[in-house]
């Protein structure tokens, strides 16, 4: 993947964009859009499952650990749960009938981090992914190199295809094989989290596409597309098709955005655009989600299509909510930011 650059993609219109959404008060912008944390530490997760990540991230903040422990503990709850296929034990196999998972964590402070990619066999990917940032030279290690690393740092070998999941690929392989892209076959967790310092942190963890071809690896695992934190600025997430997320930067394109004073919102629902705008495809056949939170605890999500649902949780709060939703037809609706139960 070629280098991400912070002036590649600022334009005039651009800066435009983002200068005309810029206020005075940010905090008051928040308030009027409600969508800021009213206390920290505030954890931001992509789908329904990330709410139950979100509080155990929580969870563990409150009992002393740190930020980064809990952005970590969220996101093992998740890999963990076997009725998820699209995160851990219980994913959905690549094409051969492995799961192959991929994770990244990065700690805003010192923009230290560490990824995972392809590696087999290995119940958290995402704990790897902090080894590898703690206790290597590294930034990514990818498949049987992942998994050696990992077991020489006491993860247990375990077997991740379940009953269901082998069943499922056995009728696929006999009837499809194909690796069309639909809406229920490429789901990640991201999560992101602020601290009552002020400090920034994330991680990103999945089993990628279904049926993919071994050795594909997504967006989750790379820095600057399923994920990027700027501890200056705040951080973001990716959830979708990996390939549409990956060849623009996706992630560390939301963050730039917001250091241009973007709202989060505003700057998940602008980048993309812009993707939609340099693919030229329909901006319904992209599949591509983000989730962010800034500096001063305001939070936001866009997505493609419908949008699609997130969770925020933070002390005395934890809701899942509809994001904005961008399409062809109406580029720029809302999806609403109110509880997903009372969505029509």
């Amino acid at each position: 993947m070629q280098a991400c650059s912070r002036r590649g993609f600022l334009s005039t219109g651009v800066m435009a964009v983002a200068g005309g959404s810029m206020m005075s008060n940010p905090t008051a912008q928040a308030q009027q859009k409600g969508l800021i944390a009213a206390k920290k530490p505030v954890f931001v997760a992509t789908w329904n499952f990330g709410k139950p990540a979100n509080e155990a991230s929580l969870r563990r903040y409150t009992e002393g650990g740190s930020l980064l422990d809990a952005i970590e503990e969220g996101i093992r709850l998740t890999e963990a749960d076997k009725s998820n296929a699209s995160v851990g034990a219980g994913g959905k196999p690549a094409a051969n009938g492995k799961v192959q998972l991929d994770a990244c964590i990065m700690n805003g402070p010192g923009s230290k981090a560490g990824s995972v990619g392809g590696i087999e066999d290995i119940m958290h990917p995402i704990s790897v992914a902090r080894a590898v940032m703690e206790k290597t030279p590294h930034v990514m290690l990818v498949g049987e190199g992942a998994r050696a690393f990992a077991i020489d740092q006491g993860f247990a070998p375990a077997n991740l295809l379940t009953p269901e999941e082998h069943d499922a690929w056995k009728t696929w392989k006999k009837e499809n094989q194909s690796l069309e892209v639909g809406e229920d076959n490429h789901d990640t967790i991201a999560l992101v989290g602020l601290d009552g310092e002020g400090n920034l942190a994330g991680g990103c963890s999945t089993s990628g596409l279904a049926y993919k071809l071994p050795g594909r690896v997504g967006d989750s695992p790379i820095l600057g597309s399923g994920l990027y934190v700027d501890n200056e600025i705040g951080a973001a997430g990716a959830t979708g098709v990996g390939e549409n997320v990956m060849r623009f930067c996706g992630s560390f394109m939301v963050v730039e955005y917001m250091r241009q004073g973007l709202h989060p919102e505003d700057a998940c629902a602008e980048t993309i655009r812009r993707i939609a705008r340099l693919d030229g495809r329909p901006i319904e056949e992209l599949h591509i989600n983000f989730i962010a939170v800034d500096k001063q605890g305001r939070f936001g999500a866009a997505g493609t299509g419908k949008g699609f649902p997130y969770a925020v949780t933070y002390p005395g709060y934890s809701q899942v909510l509809q994001s904005k939703a961008l399409s062809q037809r109406a580029i720029g609706i809302e999806g609403g930011n109110a509880p997903i139960d009372q969505q029509p």
